[in-house]
């Protein structure tokens, strides 16, 4: 099983659900540092992949987790997504994102991570400290060069809908109620695309919500890779 993390993001991302997991599945994390597209990525973890294998991805892994279901969907058992979308890159997406790379260029990852954090978390988590150090020092531990790469894959992007009609896996779509950056309804739209899927709404959750509630995603992702 792979448990995929998103932009600027590595292992500590899944580190509950992997805990949850590892006695129903060798689970692994790849990391995306160095990759400049979402294929690349995606062949990245088919080349350590057995035969048959499951896959979820949050955030951009989501978006990587759906290009391996393209190209390669015939292998994959259980298939989930979440906090996660499809549509290509949206207008000023390309401005806002070069302003933030800009910031990083003349400040450091700390201008990142200092511009992200509390939006991407639920209200409720502006004051857990130890939530937000461990964020903060997930993006500390990237380049300025993975960064580069991992936001010019985003910005490649191609637009992956046409990808949901030909899947035939059964598809959970989980995602933080308060999740501002790919939102409930964008996973609804998902679905429409989808036949056969099933949308978990994590409560007290934002965009981070492995993180944020990681016993309520473990039992879903449980239920998930034994149903």
């Amino acid at each position: 099983m792979f448990l995929l993390p998103g932009l600027m993001c590595d292992e500590a991302v899944w580190e509950r659900q992997r805990l949850a997991l590892a006695p129903y599945a060798d689970v692994r994390i790849p990391v995306f540092r160095g990759f400049t597209s979402l294929r690349a990525m995606a062949e990245s973890v088919l080349e350590h992949a057995p035969e048959r294998f499951s896959v979820v991805g949050h955030s951009m892994g989501g978006r990587v987790a759906f290009e391996l279901m393209e190209i390669a969907g015939k292998r994959i058992e259980h298939f989930a997504v979440m906090d996660t979308g499809v549509h290509g890159v949206l207008g000023g997406e390309a401005e806002k994102r070069g302003t933030l790379l800009a910031a990083a260029q003349r400040k450091g990852l700390q201008a990142v991570a200092d511009a992200w954090i509390l939006p991407m978390l639920h209200p409720a988590h502006h004051s857990d400290v130890r939530l937000i150090a461990d964020i903060n020092a997930m993006i500390l531990r990237n380049s300025l060069d993975d960064y580069i790469g991992q936001v010019g894959a985003l910005l490649a992007r191609s637009d992956q809908t046409p990808y949901l009609a030909r899947i035939q896996q059964k598809t959970w779509l989980l995602c933080g109620e308060a999740d501002s950056w790919s939102p409930v309804s964008q996973h609804e739209a998902m679905q429409q695309h989808l036949a056969d899927s099933e949308l978990r709404i994590i409560k007290n959750a934002g965009h981070m919500s492995p993180m944020e509630q990681p016993e309520a995603v473990s039992s879903i992702l449980l239920e998930w890779i034994n149903e």
